[in-house]
Protein backbone atom coordinates (compact mmCIF):
# COMPACT_ATOMS: atom_id res chain seq x y z
CA UNK A 1 0.00 0.00 0.00
CA UNK A 2 2.84 2.29 0.89
CA UNK A 3 4.76 1.43 -2.04
CA UNK A 4 1.88 2.49 -4.21
CA UNK A 5 2.06 6.21 -2.66
CA UNK A 6 6.26 6.40 -2.57
CA UNK A 7 5.50 9.72 -4.61
CA UNK A 8 3.94 11.71 -1.91
CA UNK A 9 6.24 10.62 1.47
CA UNK A 10 7.14 14.01 1.45
CA UNK A 11 3.36 14.65 2.42
CA UNK A 12 3.92 12.02 4.62
CA UNK A 13 6.45 13.32 6.96
CA UNK A 14 4.60 16.74 7.34
CA UNK A 15 1.32 14.94 8.30
CA UNK A 16 0.68 11.36 10.08
CA UNK A 17 -0.48 8.71 7.94
CA UNK A 18 -4.10 8.78 9.97
CA UNK A 19 -4.82 12.86 9.71
CA UNK A 20 -3.71 12.22 5.62
CA UNK A 21 -6.23 9.53 5.29
CA UNK A 22 -9.02 11.69 7.29
CA UNK A 23 -8.26 14.67 5.15
CA UNK A 24 -8.84 12.21 2.36
CA UNK A 25 -11.87 10.56 3.15
CA UNK A 26 -13.20 14.07 4.28
CA UNK A 27 -12.21 15.82 0.72
CA UNK A 28 -13.54 12.78 -1.12
CA UNK A 29 -16.49 12.26 0.27
CA UNK A 30 -17.58 16.16 0.13
CA UNK A 31 -16.65 15.63 -3.77
CA UNK A 32 -19.56 12.69 -3.41
CA UNK A 33 -22.31 14.30 -2.03
CA UNK A 34 -21.64 17.53 -3.71
CA UNK A 35 -22.56 16.16 -6.90
CA UNK A 36 -25.37 14.50 -5.47
CA UNK A 37 -27.15 18.07 -4.40
CA UNK A 38 -25.57 19.57 -7.95
CA UNK A 39 -27.64 16.70 -9.93
CA UNK A 40 -30.78 17.66 -7.55
CA UNK A 41 -30.73 21.52 -7.89
CA UNK A 42 -31.51 22.05 -11.80
CA UNK A 43 -34.81 21.67 -12.06
CA UNK A 44 -35.62 24.84 -9.83
CA UNK A 45 -33.67 26.72 -12.32
CA UNK A 46 -35.55 25.08 -15.39
CA UNK A 47 -38.45 25.39 -14.05
CA UNK A 48 -39.35 29.39 -14.98
CA UNK A 49 -37.98 28.32 -18.40
CA UNK A 50 -40.49 25.06 -18.33
CA UNK A 51 -43.20 28.09 -18.20
CA UNK A 52 -42.58 31.49 -18.84
CA UNK A 53 -44.43 34.83 -19.81
CA UNK A 54 -43.91 34.28 -23.79
CA UNK A 55 -44.81 37.96 -24.60
CA UNK A 56 -41.81 39.22 -23.76
CA UNK A 57 -39.95 37.03 -26.05
CA UNK A 58 -38.64 37.34 -29.56
CA UNK A 59 -40.76 34.57 -31.79
CA UNK A 60 -38.83 32.56 -34.63
CA UNK A 61 -39.14 33.67 -37.88
CA UNK A 62 -40.46 30.28 -38.61
CA UNK A 63 -43.21 30.25 -36.10
CA UNK A 64 -45.99 27.42 -36.56
CA UNK A 65 -47.95 28.70 -34.21
CA UNK A 66 -51.44 31.10 -34.35
CA UNK A 67 -51.63 34.42 -33.13
CA UNK A 68 -53.80 33.64 -30.27
CA UNK A 69 -51.39 31.16 -28.60
CA UNK A 70 -49.56 32.79 -25.83
CA UNK A 71 -47.75 29.44 -24.61
CA UNK A 72 -45.98 29.22 -27.62
CA UNK A 73 -42.76 29.35 -25.86
CA UNK A 74 -43.39 26.65 -22.80
CA UNK A 75 -43.02 23.32 -22.58
CA UNK A 76 -45.79 21.00 -22.64
CA UNK A 77 -47.44 19.63 -20.52
CA UNK A 78 -46.64 22.45 -17.99
CA UNK A 79 -47.96 24.69 -20.78
CA UNK A 80 -51.45 24.72 -18.91
CA UNK A 81 -52.78 27.49 -16.40
CA UNK A 82 -52.42 24.73 -13.62
CA UNK A 83 -48.24 24.26 -14.10
CA UNK A 84 -47.09 25.31 -10.26
CA UNK A 85 -49.29 22.04 -9.35
CA UNK A 86 -48.06 19.95 -12.21
CA UNK A 87 -44.20 21.71 -11.42
CA UNK A 88 -44.98 20.84 -7.72
CA UNK A 89 -46.22 17.32 -8.56
CA UNK A 90 -42.71 16.39 -10.68
CA UNK A 91 -40.79 17.97 -7.33
CA UNK A 92 -42.90 16.16 -5.06
CA UNK A 93 -42.79 12.70 -7.21
CA UNK A 94 -38.96 12.93 -6.12
CA UNK A 95 -39.54 13.94 -2.78
CA UNK A 96 -41.84 11.20 -2.02
CA UNK A 97 -39.84 8.41 -3.13
CA UNK A 98 -36.73 10.18 -1.01
CA UNK A 99 -38.32 9.92 1.51
CA UNK A 100 -39.89 6.42 1.26
CA UNK A 101 -36.93 4.96 -0.04
CA UNK A 102 -34.40 6.91 3.46
CA UNK A 103 -36.11 4.72 5.79
CA UNK A 104 -34.92 1.52 3.81
CA UNK A 105 -31.75 2.76 2.41
CA UNK A 106 -29.48 2.98 6.13
CA UNK A 107 -30.92 -0.69 6.61
CA UNK A 108 -29.08 -1.30 3.33
CA UNK A 109 -26.04 0.73 4.10
CA UNK A 110 -25.46 -0.89 7.48
CA UNK A 111 -25.31 -4.87 5.43
CA UNK A 112 -23.58 -3.91 1.99
CA UNK A 113 -20.23 -2.85 1.64
CA UNK A 114 -20.59 0.98 1.32
CA UNK A 115 -18.07 1.57 -1.50
CA UNK A 116 -20.31 -0.59 -3.87
CA UNK A 117 -23.35 0.86 -2.59
CA UNK A 118 -22.45 4.65 -3.01
CA UNK A 119 -20.94 3.78 -6.79
CA UNK A 120 -24.02 1.55 -7.63
CA UNK A 121 -26.49 4.47 -6.41
CA UNK A 122 -24.17 7.32 -8.04
CA UNK A 123 -24.08 5.63 -11.41
CA UNK A 124 -27.96 5.12 -11.57
CA UNK A 125 -28.22 8.71 -10.50
CA UNK A 126 -26.79 10.02 -13.14
CA UNK A 127 -28.47 7.90 -15.46
CA UNK A 128 -32.16 9.01 -14.00
CA UNK A 129 -30.69 12.49 -14.07
CA UNK A 130 -29.80 12.68 -17.62
CA UNK A 131 -33.21 10.78 -19.19
CA UNK A 132 -34.96 13.94 -17.79
CA UNK A 133 -33.17 16.29 -19.46
CA UNK A 134 -33.49 13.93 -22.41
CA UNK A 135 -36.68 14.89 -22.70
CA UNK A 136 -36.18 17.62 -24.13
CA UNK A 137 -34.16 16.03 -26.76
CA UNK A 138 -36.67 13.55 -27.67
CA UNK A 139 -39.18 16.23 -28.09
CA UNK A 140 -41.33 14.32 -25.01
CA UNK A 141 -44.34 16.27 -23.67
CA UNK A 142 -46.11 13.52 -21.37
CA UNK A 143 -46.22 14.24 -17.47
CA UNK A 144 -46.25 10.74 -16.74
CA UNK A 145 -42.46 10.50 -18.33
CA UNK A 146 -40.65 13.29 -15.91
CA UNK A 147 -42.74 11.95 -12.79
CA UNK A 148 -41.71 8.43 -13.09
CA UNK A 149 -38.16 9.39 -14.06
CA UNK A 150 -38.43 11.56 -10.84
CA UNK A 151 -39.78 9.02 -8.78
CA UNK A 152 -36.91 6.42 -9.87
CA UNK A 153 -34.16 9.38 -9.15
CA UNK A 154 -35.48 9.53 -5.53
CA UNK A 155 -35.01 6.20 -4.67
CA UNK A 156 -31.37 5.93 -5.87
CA UNK A 157 -30.68 9.09 -4.25
CA UNK A 158 -31.21 7.92 -1.15
CA UNK A 159 -27.57 5.68 -1.28
CA UNK A 160 -25.99 8.88 -0.53
CA UNK A 161 -26.28 10.68 2.58
CA UNK A 162 -26.61 7.38 4.97
CA UNK A 163 -23.10 6.30 3.54
CA UNK A 164 -21.11 9.46 3.72
CA UNK A 165 -22.32 9.80 7.30
CA UNK A 166 -21.31 6.35 8.20
CA UNK A 167 -18.12 6.93 6.14
CA UNK A 168 -17.02 9.91 8.37
CA UNK A 169 -18.36 8.65 11.24
CA UNK A 170 -16.03 5.02 11.12
CA UNK A 171 -13.19 7.58 10.47
CA UNK A 172 -14.14 10.90 13.42
CA UNK A 173 -14.53 10.36 16.91
CA UNK A 174 -16.40 12.79 18.77
CA UNK A 175 -13.85 15.88 19.66
CA UNK A 176 -15.04 18.45 17.53
CA UNK A 177 -16.97 16.64 15.34
CA UNK A 178 -19.33 19.88 14.96
CA UNK A 179 -16.81 22.19 13.34
CA UNK A 180 -15.59 19.26 10.87
CA UNK A 181 -18.95 18.68 9.67
CA UNK A 182 -20.20 21.86 9.33
CA UNK A 183 -17.45 22.80 7.28
CA UNK A 184 -18.00 19.44 5.89
CA UNK A 185 -21.43 19.72 5.81
CA UNK A 186 -21.03 22.58 3.01
CA UNK A 187 -21.18 19.83 0.22
CA UNK A 188 -24.65 20.55 0.30
CA UNK A 189 -24.97 24.14 -0.94
CA UNK A 190 -21.72 23.65 -3.10
CA UNK A 191 -23.46 21.42 -4.79
CA UNK A 192 -26.86 23.63 -5.10
CA UNK A 193 -24.65 25.87 -6.29
CA UNK A 194 -22.77 24.30 -8.46
CA UNK A 195 -26.23 22.87 -10.16
CA UNK A 196 -27.79 26.41 -10.29
CA UNK A 197 -24.74 27.91 -12.49
CA UNK A 198 -24.61 24.51 -14.73
CA UNK A 199 -28.36 24.98 -15.03
CA UNK A 200 -28.51 28.28 -16.00
CA UNK A 201 -25.80 28.24 -18.15
CA UNK A 202 -28.27 26.24 -21.13
CA UNK A 203 -31.37 27.15 -19.42
CA UNK A 204 -31.93 29.80 -21.57
CA UNK A 205 -31.35 27.19 -24.89
CA UNK A 206 -31.09 23.55 -24.87
CA UNK A 207 -32.33 23.31 -21.34
CA UNK A 208 -31.88 19.57 -21.58
CA UNK A 209 -28.18 19.87 -20.98
CA UNK A 210 -29.06 21.75 -17.74
CA UNK A 211 -29.62 17.87 -16.80
CA UNK A 212 -27.39 15.67 -18.47
CA UNK A 213 -24.14 17.29 -18.26
CA UNK A 214 -24.74 17.17 -13.95
CA UNK A 215 -25.85 13.49 -15.06
CA UNK A 216 -22.80 12.51 -16.64
CA UNK A 217 -20.89 14.38 -13.91
CA UNK A 218 -22.61 12.14 -10.90
CA UNK A 219 -21.38 9.02 -12.93
CA UNK A 220 -17.90 10.10 -13.23
CA UNK A 221 -17.67 10.49 -9.74
CA UNK A 222 -19.32 6.97 -9.07
CA UNK A 223 -16.66 5.46 -11.04
CA UNK A 224 -14.26 7.50 -8.70
CA UNK A 225 -15.76 6.01 -6.03
CA UNK A 226 -15.71 2.61 -6.77
CA UNK A 227 -12.04 2.76 -6.84
CA UNK A 228 -10.86 4.85 -4.29
CA UNK A 229 -13.04 5.21 -1.39
CA UNK A 230 -12.26 3.56 2.07
CA UNK A 231 -14.45 2.69 4.44
CA UNK A 232 -12.58 1.84 7.49
CA UNK A 233 -9.66 3.21 9.22
CA UNK A 234 -8.58 -0.54 9.71
CA UNK A 235 -8.68 -0.97 6.16
CA UNK A 236 -5.45 0.82 5.64
CA UNK A 237 -4.06 0.28 8.95
CA UNK A 238 -5.08 3.27 10.40
CA UNK A 239 -6.49 3.60 13.79
CA UNK A 240 -9.73 3.88 14.48
CA UNK A 241 -11.37 6.55 16.23
CA UNK A 242 -12.49 6.40 19.78
CA UNK A 243 -16.35 5.43 19.70
CA UNK A 244 -15.15 2.05 18.26
CA UNK A 245 -13.13 0.74 21.12
CA UNK A 246 -13.97 2.98 24.04
CA UNK A 247 -14.24 1.11 27.28
CA UNK A 248 -17.52 0.82 28.81
CA UNK A 249 -17.08 1.97 32.33
CA UNK A 250 -15.66 5.36 30.93
CA UNK A 251 -18.93 5.68 29.07
CA UNK A 252 -21.39 5.38 32.26
CA UNK A 253 -18.64 6.88 34.18
CA UNK A 254 -20.00 10.23 35.00
CA UNK A 255 -17.24 11.43 37.22
CA UNK A 256 -14.88 11.11 34.29
CA UNK A 257 -13.21 14.38 32.79
CA UNK A 258 -14.47 13.02 29.06
CA UNK A 259 -18.05 12.86 30.15
CA UNK A 260 -18.57 16.67 30.99
CA UNK A 261 -20.69 18.92 29.32
CA UNK A 262 -17.63 20.61 27.98
CA UNK A 263 -15.64 17.81 27.45
CA UNK A 264 -16.14 17.56 23.88
CA UNK A 265 -13.93 21.04 22.61
CA UNK A 266 -10.86 19.79 24.29
CA UNK A 267 -11.13 15.85 22.75
CA UNK A 268 -9.15 15.40 19.42
CA UNK A 269 -10.04 13.86 16.75
CA UNK A 270 -7.22 11.63 16.61
CA UNK A 271 -7.96 9.81 19.95
CA UNK A 272 -7.26 6.32 18.91
CA UNK A 273 -9.10 3.47 20.91
CA UNK A 274 -8.03 0.52 22.48
CA UNK A 275 -7.79 -2.26 19.97
CA UNK A 276 -8.84 -2.65 16.47
CA UNK A 277 -11.91 -3.76 14.41
CA UNK A 278 -12.60 -7.22 13.36
CA UNK A 279 -15.33 -7.38 10.34
CA UNK A 280 -15.99 -10.59 11.53
CA UNK A 281 -16.49 -10.26 15.01
CA UNK A 282 -18.42 -6.77 14.41
CA UNK A 283 -21.37 -5.89 16.79
CA UNK A 284 -24.74 -6.88 15.27
CA UNK A 285 -26.11 -3.84 13.16
CA UNK A 286 -29.31 -2.34 15.51
CA UNK A 287 -33.02 -3.00 14.55
CA UNK A 288 -35.29 0.02 13.02
CA UNK A 289 -37.31 0.77 16.78
CA UNK A 290 -33.98 -0.15 18.44
CA UNK A 291 -32.81 2.80 16.79
CA UNK A 292 -35.77 5.28 17.36
CA UNK A 293 -35.21 4.23 21.73
CA UNK A 294 -31.82 6.15 21.23
CA UNK A 295 -32.54 9.36 22.88
CA UNK A 296 -33.28 12.25 21.11
CA UNK A 297 -33.44 10.54 17.96
CA UNK A 298 -37.30 11.02 17.85
CA UNK A 299 -37.06 14.91 18.71
CA UNK A 300 -34.45 15.48 16.47
CA UNK A 301 -35.95 13.48 13.55
CA UNK A 302 -39.31 15.44 13.89
CA UNK A 303 -37.13 18.83 14.44
CA UNK A 304 -35.87 17.83 11.32
CA UNK A 305 -39.16 16.95 9.38
CA UNK A 306 -39.80 21.30 10.00
CA UNK A 307 -36.49 22.35 9.26
CA UNK A 308 -35.89 20.74 5.87
CA UNK A 309 -39.47 21.81 4.45
CA UNK A 310 -38.62 25.15 5.13
CA UNK A 311 -35.05 24.42 3.35
CA UNK A 312 -36.41 22.59 0.54
CA UNK A 313 -39.54 24.76 -0.19
CA UNK A 314 -36.54 27.54 -0.64
CA UNK A 315 -34.31 24.93 -2.28
CA UNK A 316 -37.40 24.37 -5.39
CA UNK A 317 -39.46 27.48 -5.46
CA UNK A 318 -36.88 30.66 -5.12
CA UNK A 319 -35.85 30.40 -8.02
CA UNK A 320 -39.25 30.85 -9.35
CA UNK A 321 -40.35 33.77 -6.86
CA UNK A 322 -37.53 35.80 -7.62
CA UNK A 323 -38.45 35.43 -11.90
CA UNK A 324 -42.56 36.11 -10.60
CA UNK A 325 -41.41 38.80 -7.98
CA UNK A 326 -38.11 40.86 -9.23
CA UNK A 327 -38.90 39.67 -12.79
CA UNK A 328 -35.15 38.74 -13.61
CA UNK A 329 -34.56 36.12 -16.23
CA UNK A 330 -34.35 32.41 -15.58
CA UNK A 331 -30.48 32.68 -15.14
CA UNK A 332 -30.21 35.56 -13.00
CA UNK A 333 -33.21 34.21 -10.94
CA UNK A 334 -31.00 31.14 -10.96
CA UNK A 335 -27.85 32.84 -9.90
CA UNK A 336 -29.42 35.16 -7.15
CA UNK A 337 -30.43 32.23 -5.48
CA UNK A 338 -27.08 30.70 -5.19
CA UNK A 339 -27.13 33.42 -2.33
CA UNK A 340 -29.22 31.61 -0.40
CA UNK A 341 -26.62 28.77 -0.57
CA UNK A 342 -23.90 30.69 0.57
CA UNK A 343 -25.51 31.64 3.36
CA UNK A 344 -26.59 28.14 4.37
CA UNK A 345 -22.31 27.59 4.40
CA UNK A 346 -21.48 30.20 6.81
CA UNK A 347 -24.96 28.86 8.55
CA UNK A 348 -23.52 25.10 9.05
CA UNK A 349 -20.25 25.87 10.52
CA UNK A 350 -21.73 28.66 12.54
CA UNK A 351 -23.98 26.00 14.13
CA UNK A 352 -21.09 23.57 14.06
CA UNK A 353 -18.51 26.03 15.76
CA UNK A 354 -21.11 27.25 18.32
CA UNK A 355 -22.44 23.69 19.74
CA UNK A 356 -19.17 22.44 19.77
CA UNK A 357 -18.04 25.40 22.30
CA UNK A 358 -21.11 25.07 24.20
CA UNK A 359 -21.48 21.30 24.09
CA UNK A 360 -25.26 22.54 23.19
CA UNK A 361 -26.84 20.77 19.76
CA UNK A 362 -30.36 21.56 21.00
CA UNK A 363 -30.35 24.64 22.30
CA UNK A 364 -27.72 25.92 19.09
CA UNK A 365 -30.48 24.49 16.81
CA UNK A 366 -33.06 26.31 18.58
CA UNK A 367 -31.57 29.75 18.52
CA UNK A 368 -31.13 30.09 15.04
CA UNK A 369 -34.48 28.55 13.75
CA UNK A 370 -35.98 31.36 16.60
CA UNK A 371 -33.87 33.85 14.58
CA UNK A 372 -35.02 32.88 11.50
CA UNK A 373 -38.35 33.05 11.27
CA UNK A 374 -38.50 37.31 11.84
CA UNK A 375 -36.09 37.31 8.47
CA UNK A 376 -37.74 35.39 6.39
CA UNK A 377 -40.96 37.94 6.97
CA UNK A 378 -38.39 40.62 6.56
CA UNK A 379 -37.02 39.02 3.40
CA UNK A 380 -40.66 38.56 1.62
CA UNK A 381 -41.54 41.84 2.45
CA UNK A 382 -38.59 44.08 2.15
CA UNK A 383 -36.04 41.84 0.22
CA UNK A 384 -36.70 43.02 -3.11
CA UNK A 385 -36.34 46.59 -2.57
CA UNK A 386 -33.26 46.70 -3.93
CA UNK A 387 -30.29 44.21 -5.61
CA UNK A 388 -28.13 44.96 -2.35
CA UNK A 389 -31.01 44.20 0.57
CA UNK A 390 -31.78 41.61 -1.54
CA UNK A 391 -28.35 40.14 -1.29
CA UNK A 392 -27.69 40.41 2.22
CA UNK A 393 -30.96 39.11 3.76
CA UNK A 394 -30.87 36.22 1.52
CA UNK A 395 -27.46 35.20 2.93
CA UNK A 396 -28.77 35.92 6.14
CA UNK A 397 -31.72 33.59 5.51
CA UNK A 398 -29.85 31.15 4.17
CA UNK A 399 -27.66 30.68 7.23
CA UNK A 400 -30.43 30.92 9.52
CA UNK A 401 -32.30 28.16 7.98
CA UNK A 402 -29.96 25.69 6.68
CA UNK A 403 -27.64 26.40 9.94
CA UNK A 404 -29.91 23.81 12.05
CA UNK A 405 -30.18 21.23 8.60
CA UNK A 406 -27.01 20.85 8.46
CA UNK A 407 -26.03 20.34 12.07
CA UNK A 408 -28.93 17.85 12.83
CA UNK A 409 -28.57 16.00 9.55
CA UNK A 410 -24.09 15.43 10.52
CA UNK A 411 -23.22 16.27 13.88
CA UNK A 412 -26.48 14.94 15.47
CA UNK A 413 -26.77 12.10 13.42
CA UNK A 414 -22.78 10.50 14.82
CA UNK A 415 -23.26 11.94 18.06
CA UNK A 416 -27.17 9.62 17.95
CA UNK A 417 -25.54 6.51 16.21
CA UNK A 418 -22.54 6.47 18.51
CA UNK A 419 -24.59 7.06 21.52
CA UNK A 420 -23.09 5.93 24.80
CA UNK A 421 -26.45 3.65 25.16
CA UNK A 422 -24.93 1.55 22.62
CA UNK A 423 -22.17 0.77 24.28
CA UNK A 424 -19.61 1.13 21.57
CA UNK A 425 -21.58 -0.43 18.74
CA UNK A 426 -20.92 2.47 16.01
CA UNK A 427 -23.15 0.17 13.60
CA UNK A 428 -26.52 2.25 14.22
CA UNK A 429 -25.26 5.16 12.94
CA UNK A 430 -26.25 4.41 9.46
CA UNK A 431 -29.91 3.20 10.59
CA UNK A 432 -29.91 6.74 12.84
CA UNK A 433 -28.90 8.65 9.95
CA UNK A 434 -31.52 7.43 7.71
CA UNK A 435 -34.23 7.79 10.24
CA UNK A 436 -33.30 11.10 10.95
CA UNK A 437 -33.01 12.23 7.63
CA UNK A 438 -35.77 10.04 6.47
CA UNK A 439 -38.12 11.86 8.68
CA UNK A 440 -37.02 15.47 7.51
CA UNK A 441 -37.32 14.18 3.83
CA UNK A 442 -40.78 14.10 4.62
CA UNK A 443 -40.57 17.50 5.29
CA UNK A 444 -39.06 18.30 2.28
CA UNK A 445 -41.22 16.42 0.35
CA UNK A 446 -44.56 18.58 1.76
CA UNK A 447 -42.69 21.68 1.51
CA UNK A 448 -42.33 22.07 -2.44
CA UNK A 449 -45.79 20.19 -2.39
CA UNK A 450 -47.46 23.00 -0.06
CA UNK A 451 -45.40 25.30 -1.88
CA UNK A 452 -47.31 25.13 -5.44
CA UNK A 453 -50.79 24.40 -3.90
CA UNK A 454 -50.37 27.81 -2.04
CA UNK A 455 -48.23 29.75 -4.51
CA UNK A 456 -51.37 30.71 -6.43
CA UNK A 457 -53.01 32.47 -3.50
CA UNK A 458 -49.81 34.75 -3.08
CA UNK A 459 -46.42 34.46 -2.38
CA UNK A 460 -47.27 36.00 1.51
CA UNK A 461 -48.92 32.45 2.10
CA UNK A 462 -45.75 30.59 1.23
CA UNK A 463 -43.91 32.51 3.84
CA UNK A 464 -46.37 32.42 6.57
CA UNK A 465 -46.37 28.99 6.18
CA UNK A 466 -43.02 28.54 6.31
CA UNK A 467 -42.49 30.50 9.50
CA UNK A 468 -45.18 28.57 11.01
CA UNK A 469 -43.05 25.46 10.03
CA UNK A 470 -40.05 27.61 11.51
CA UNK A 471 -41.91 27.85 14.98
CA UNK A 472 -42.78 23.89 15.25
CA UNK A 473 -39.48 22.96 14.69
CA UNK A 474 -38.24 25.25 17.29
CA UNK A 475 -40.99 23.63 19.91
CA UNK A 476 -40.26 20.14 19.29
CA UNK A 477 -36.68 20.97 20.98
CA UNK A 478 -37.82 22.31 23.75
CA UNK A 479 -37.53 19.21 26.02
CA UNK A 480 -33.66 18.39 25.11
CA UNK A 481 -32.94 22.61 25.18
CA UNK A 482 -34.28 22.20 29.09
CA UNK A 483 -32.40 19.30 29.63
CA UNK A 484 -29.04 20.95 28.18
CA UNK A 485 -29.57 23.98 30.18
CA UNK A 486 -29.73 21.74 33.49
CA UNK A 487 -26.74 20.11 32.22
CA UNK A 488 -24.51 23.76 32.06
CA UNK A 489 -26.06 24.64 35.16
CA UNK A 490 -24.56 21.28 36.78
CA UNK A 491 -21.11 21.95 35.60
CA UNK A 492 -21.28 25.69 36.48
CA UNK A 493 -21.78 24.16 39.96
CA UNK A 494 -19.34 21.72 39.83
CA UNK A 495 -16.84 24.13 38.69
CA UNK A 496 -17.41 26.67 41.11
CA UNK A 497 -17.62 24.00 43.95
CA UNK A 498 -13.98 22.75 42.72
CA UNK A 499 -12.57 26.39 42.93
CA UNK A 500 -13.68 26.90 46.53
CA UNK A 501 -12.41 23.67 47.08
CA UNK A 502 -8.84 24.60 45.56
CA UNK A 503 -9.28 27.62 47.74
CA UNK A 504 -9.84 26.51 51.30
CA UNK A 505 -7.03 24.11 50.42
CA UNK A 506 -4.63 27.13 49.27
Amino acid sequence: MRSSLAPGVWFFRAFSRDSWFRGFILLMTFLIYTTYHMSRKPISVVKSRLHQNCSGIIEPVNKSHSLNDTTWCNWAPFDQSNYKELLGAVDNAFLVAYAIGMFISGIFGERLPLRYYLSAGMLLSGLFTSLFGLGYFWNIHVLWYFVLIQICNGLVQTTGWPSVVTCVGNWFGKGKRGLIMGIWNSHTSVGNILGSLVAGVWVDGQWGLSFVVPGIVIAIMGLVTFFFLVEYPEDVDCTPPQHHGEPEENLDNPEDPANRPHANKESSLESAGSGSKEPSAGPAAISFFGALRIPGVIEFSLCLLFAKLVSYTFLYWLPLYIFNVVHFSAKEAGDLSTLFDVGGIIGGILAGLISDYTNGRATTCCVMLILAAPMMFLYNYVGQNGISISIVMLIICGALVNGPYALITTAVSADLGTHKSLKGNAKALSTVTAIIDGTGSIGAALGPLLAGLISPTGWNNVFYMLISADILACLLLCRLVYKEILAWRSSLRRDKGSSVALTHAR
